[in-house]
C-alpha cells in the first residue's frame, strides 16, 4: 500500500489500495478470525514502511476495545465513505460482507478510472506527434525549401505561403508559445492531479455535449453499485440515497437522487410513488432498470439486482470505450497523414514545376 505523499505524510489510499485491503480483511475475517487478529496478520506481513504506518494505529486502536470502523478512522487514509459503511457492518454484524462489498465496488472504480485513461493516452500521445510533426515542418522544413525557391529566382506562394509565415511568427514569438505550452500543461496537472481540478473536469465533462451520455452511464453505474451494498447490508432505502449521494461525485446525479426522495415523499401536490417509479421519472435508471429494481424488492434480492445492474453499466462503458478508440486512432492517423501531405505537396508541386520549367 503506497500511500506516502512528498512531503512524507500519508495520503488517501487509492481505489486500488482499498480494494486489496477491504478484499484480503473480508477473506479473513470469512476465515473466523476477528478483525483485531486479521489486522495483525496484515500487519506481521506488511511488505514497506508505508504499509506499517497504516495498519500499526489500527491495530493498536483495535487492541484497546475500538470498534473496527474508528480504528481504521485513526489512520486517516480511508474514505468517508468506506469508514460510514464499515460501521454500518459492525453494527448489523455483516462487517465480512460488507468489505467484499467494498472491495468489489473498489475494484470496478478503479477498472473505469483505467479504461478512461487507456482510452485517452494513446489518442493524446498522437495529438501531440501531430504537433510536433507539423511544428518541425513549418519551423524547420519549409524555410529551407524557401531558400531553394529564392535561389531559383522566385518564392512560395498560396497554402504554403501562409504556413512559412505561421512558422516565422512562431519562431519570432517562441516565447509566448512556450509559455502557452507550458500554461497548458500545469492545467493538464491541475485537472488530473489535484481533487478540485478533478471535480471541475467531470463537471465539465458531465455537462459537455459530446461526454455528457459517457458521463452518465459512469455515474448510474455508481448509484447502482453503492446501492447494492447499501441494500446487501440491510440498510433502509432512505438511508441507502443518503450515503450513495456522498459517493456518486456527479452534481447532476446528485440532483436526481435529491429528487427521486422528493417524489418518494410526496407533498400536498403529489402523491408519493414508489423507489422503483422515482427512479425511471428522474431518469436514474431506464424503464427497465427500474421495473428490474421493483422486481428485486418483491422478490428480496434487491441487492443483486443493482449488482446486476452495476455489471450491465460496466459493459456498457468498456463498450463505449473500445468504439471510441478503434474510431479515434485511425482518424488521428489520417488526419495526421493528410497534413503532413498537403504541407510537402503544397511545395514539392510548385518546385517541380519550376524545374520542369528549367528543364
Amino acid at each position: 500500500m503506497e500511500t506516502k505523499s512528498s512531503s512524507g505524510k500519508l495520503k488517501m489510499m487509492s481505489n486500488k489500495e482499498l480494494a486489496m485491503f477491504c478484499d484480503q480483511m473480508a477473506m479473513i475475517i470469512k476465515a473466523g478470525q476477528t478483525p483485531e487478529a486479521g489486522i495483525n496478520l496484515m500487519l506481521e506481513d506488511a511488505a514497506s514502511d508505508e504499509a506499517r504506518r497504516i495498519l500499526e494505529p489500527i491495530a493498536k486502536m483495535c487492541d484497546i476495545g475500538e470498534p473496527f470502523h474508528r480504528a481504521c478512522a485513526e489512520s486517516g487514509v480511508f474514505p468517508k465513505y468506506a469508514l460510514d459503511m464499515m460501521e454500518i457492518g459492525n453494527t448489523s454484524g455483516k462487517l465480512d460482507d460488507v468489505l467484499e462489498s467494498l472491495a468489489n465496488h473498489y475494484n470496478r472504480e478503479e477498472a473505469v478510472a483505467q479504461s478512461i485513461k487507456s482510452a485517452v493516452t494513446y489518442p493524446f500521445l498522437i495529438i501531440c506527434m501531430m504537433l510536433i510533426v507539423i511544428l518541425v515542418l513549418v519551423i524547420k522544413v519549409l524555410p529551407i525549401f524557401q531558400q531553394v525557391f529564392i535561389q531559383l529566382g522566385t518564392e512560395m506562394t498560396g497554402f504554403s505561403k501562409n504556413l512559412l509565415n505561421f512558422g516565422n511568427t512562431l519562431s519570432t514569438y517562441s516565447a509566448i508559445f512556450i509559455g502557452l505550452v507550458i500554461v497548458i500543461a500545469l492545467l493538464f496537472l491541475y485537472f488530473t492531479k489535484f481533487p478540485a481540478g478533478k471535480k471541475k473536469w467531470s463537471l465539465f465533462c458531465a455537462k459537455c455535449p459530446l461526454t455528457r451520455g459517457f458521463y452518465e452511464k459512469i455515474a448510474a453505474g455508481r448509484f447502482a453499485s453503492a446501492m447494492a451494498i447499501m441494500k446487501a447490508a440491510g440498510l433502509d432505502t432512505d438511508k441507502s440515497l443518503d450515503l450513495t449521494s456522498q459517493l456518486v461525485d456527479n452534481e447532476i446525479m446528485i440532483k436526481k437522487i435529491d429528487e427521486c426522495r422528493k417524489l418518494m415523499d410526496g407533498d400536498e401536490n403529489h402523491e408519493p410513488i414508489s423507489f422503483s417509479e422515482s427512479l425511471a421519472k428522474t431518469g436514474i435508471f431506464s424503464a427497465m432498470y427500474s421495473k428490474m429494481v421493483n422486481i428485486g424488492f418483491k422478490s428480496g434480492s434487491v441487492d443483486k439486482v443493482f449488482k446486476k445492474i452495476a455489471d450491465s453499466y460496466d459493459e456498457e462503458i468498456d463498450n463505449t470505450l473500445s468504439n471510441t478508440i478503434s474510431i479515434l486512432e485511425p482518424t488521428l492517423v489520417i488526419i495526421l497523414s493528410i497534413v503532413v501531405c498537403l504541407i510537402l505537396l503544397s511545395v514539392i508541386m510548385p518546385l517541380m514545376g519550376i524545374m520542369s520549367s528549367i528543364g
